[in-house]
């Protein structure tokens, strides 16, 4: 139970005069994901999930999270004094309009700064100003009272290949700049870590899974800054540095050096990750262009040189992935499996490929009931066995040279009800619709989401997620700004869909003690055809791994989704077949036959 952690703070919350106090999800960049380090939500709370804050009070303690996990943080808070508040949900109020209501005049809202993104941080100091209270930024309550908090990451940096890259640090630098003058910008503020590892052609390990590490850059049209831990520096990655003329400083510096430098006039800053205290550094002295970073957009677009390694290391995943399938299949019954064990033979079957770097993020292996939590992680104390009969899902990813993973795949164990297989063949409908999507310049995800959704919605379920978002190259498993959803936060800036952009597509169902059902595939969108009505786009399908038969349920696929499917599972056949053994090649062809 979490209540004696939440004592604590209350007890330290006392002494500095503060009434209610935050502790979201992240670390000093906004980060998705982050080091053990940053994780005191999860200390204060034993909330595991990757998304969520709590509020604090005198009284109360509650904790907000998405649709993703509310199964899990239903079960996890269970026997603490934590409330979950399920976001989105009818009726349920928002952390500000909470405090909107509850913040009293004179007294003092706290949160420590440099975890809390500008725009937040923002919105809760106008929430204070309009009821006559005070906020406290400078106060991180929970590194007080966490006795055994991890040591900050600090792991070498290592360079991306030249070969893998497709354009130098000059020629990013030189288009950044460029978008910079576009936009009257005398500088650039960067604090997102995957921007930075991009830019620099860098790599880390400072994030399980996410090949990043702990840095600020500062930019002008004359100089680069890096803040990072300098003991992680090789020599190699030293004279990298110098060659390309970059500036190194120590990471826990970047708020001396605002404090202490001539900033330049016009600052462009990306408040989603830049964190609350920079930016009051900030503001201090220059004029802010509040802009998404330029980065995130150069980024998303793969060139050439990355979307021919992509396809290489999308083709050696989904052998992996096909492999562990038929090893499944072959073994069930005869060995002992659990949640644990099948997801640690897929990553050894990851781990053969030459280009491997680490997994993309934990395996979600879920078996049962398990899988309709949908970022469910098996716990290895209480080992859950794959039995012959029910479903079992995997979600499963790698970190390569060459560069990102993520599949999803939904696997007959034996016998199933007919709601599954319903359940099944509508997910699967939606993921060809959206696959086999032709879209006109111009799009976002937000015209696209209704092909994934619209055989669920007909018989009315759906899924309290997004249907894909971007993945990165070498870098974090969740890359923006592209998505693929028809709800999005008031305010959010929808980005277009364009050539070279790699998005999931991954609908499904979950039921509350019952099951889960998730089909995913990873998609390149490229231009398709030009004429006088525009430009259309349509999506290569990177993912070949083959999609469970057997969970089918026909009644529910007209013709064009089987030709759609048969016409997949050709190519999947194709591309793995001289790579298999004969019983492997037998198998598969069978998985993949016409329907």
């Amino acid at each position: 139970m979490a209540n004696y952690e939440i004592k604590q703070l209350r007890e330290q919350m006392s002494k500095e005069g503060i009434d209610y106090y935050i502790v979201p999800t992240s670390d000093f960049h906004n980060s998705e994901y982050v080091s053990d380090y940053f994780k005191k939500r999860e200390y204060l709370t034993g909330f595991t999930g990757s998304n969520g804050s709590i509020l604090v009070g005198k009284q109360e303690a509650i904790l907000w999270t998405d649709g993703r996990y509310f199964i899990q943080a239903e079960k996890e808070l269970s026997g603490s004094e934590v409330i979950l508040y399920k976001m989105g949900e009818p009726d349920v109020k928002t952390m500000e309009e909470y405090l909107g209501e509850h913040l009293l005049a004179g007294q003092v809202l706290g949160f420590d700064g440099r975890v809390l993104d500008t725009k937040t941080g923002e919105t809760f100091a106008t929430i204070a100003t309009k009821n006559n209270a005070k906020i406290c930024f400078s106060k991180d309550l929970v590194c007080s009272i966490w006795n055994n908090i991890p040591q900050m990451p600090a792991n070498k940096i290592f360079l991306m290949p030249e070969k893998y890259c497709g354009k130098t640090v000059e020629e990013k630098l030189f288009q950044l700049r460029d978008k910079l003058k576009q936009n009257q910008a005398d500088g650039f503020v960067l604090s997102k870590l995957d921007d930075i590892m991009w830019l620099f052609n860098i790599r880390g390990f400072d994030v399980d899974c996410n090949p990043v590490a702990l840095s600020f850059a500062y930019i002008t049209m004359k100089q680069v800054v890096l803040f990072v831990q300098k003991e992680i520096l090789t020599e190699e990655i030293k004279k990298y540095f110098e060659e390309n003329q970059i500036q190194i400083k120590e990471y826990h510096e970047f708020y001396e050096f605002l404090t202490n430098k001539d900033l330049e006039a016009n600052l462009l800053c990306d408040l989603r990750y830049t964190n609350y205290t920079t930016y009051q550094l900030i503001k201090a002295k220059s004029h802010i262009i509040a802009l998404n970073n330029p980065t995130e957009i150069l980024k998303a677009k793969k060139n050439e040189v990355e979307l021919s390694w992509m396809r290489k290391i999308y083709e050696k995943d989904s052998r992996a992935v096909t492999k562990f399938i038929f090893w499944l299949k072959k073994n069930l019954g005869k060995i002992e499996i659990t949640e644990v064990s099948a997801a640690d033979y897929l990553e050894s079957l990851r781990r053969e490929i030459p280009e491997f770097i680490e997994l993309s993020f934990p395996t979600i292996s879920a078996y049962g009931k398990n899988a309709a939590m949908m970022h469910y992680e098996a716990n290895p104390l209480e080992p859950v066995l794959l039995k012959s009969e029910g479903m079992y899902l995997v979600d499963s990813g790698g970190q390569y040279f060459g560069g990102t993973t993520d599949v999803t795949r939904t696997i007959s164990l034996g016998a199933v009800t007919k709601e599954m297989k319903k359940h099944f063949t509508l997910t699967l409908v939606g993921m060809l619709q959206l696959s086999n999507a032709v879209f006109l310049e111009g799009c976002t995800g937000r015209s696209l989401d209704i092909l994934a959704r619209k055989a669920l919605w007909e018989e009315g379920i759906d899924y309290k997620c997004g249907t894909g978002h971007g993945v990165g190259y070498c870098l974090n498993v969740h890359e923006g700004p592209q998505g693929i959803r028809f709800k999005y936060p008031l305010g959010y800036q929808e980005a277009p869909l364009e050539a070279g952009m790699v998005v999931t597509n991954e609908p499904g169902v979950y039921v509350k003690d019952s099951h889960g059902i998730r089909i995913e595939n990873v998609l390149v969108v490229e231009k398709k055809i030009q004429n006088s009505d525009g430009l259309f786009y349509n999506f290569e399908t990177l993912t070949m791994v083959p999609i469970e038969l057997e969970l089918l349920d026909l009644d529910y696929m007209s013709q064009k989704d089987r030709d759609l499917l048969n016409a997949y599972h050709k190519k999947v056949y194709s591309i793995h077949e001289s790579y298999l053994s004969e019983e492997e090649k037998i198998w598969l062809k069978e998985v993949t036959k016409e329907i």
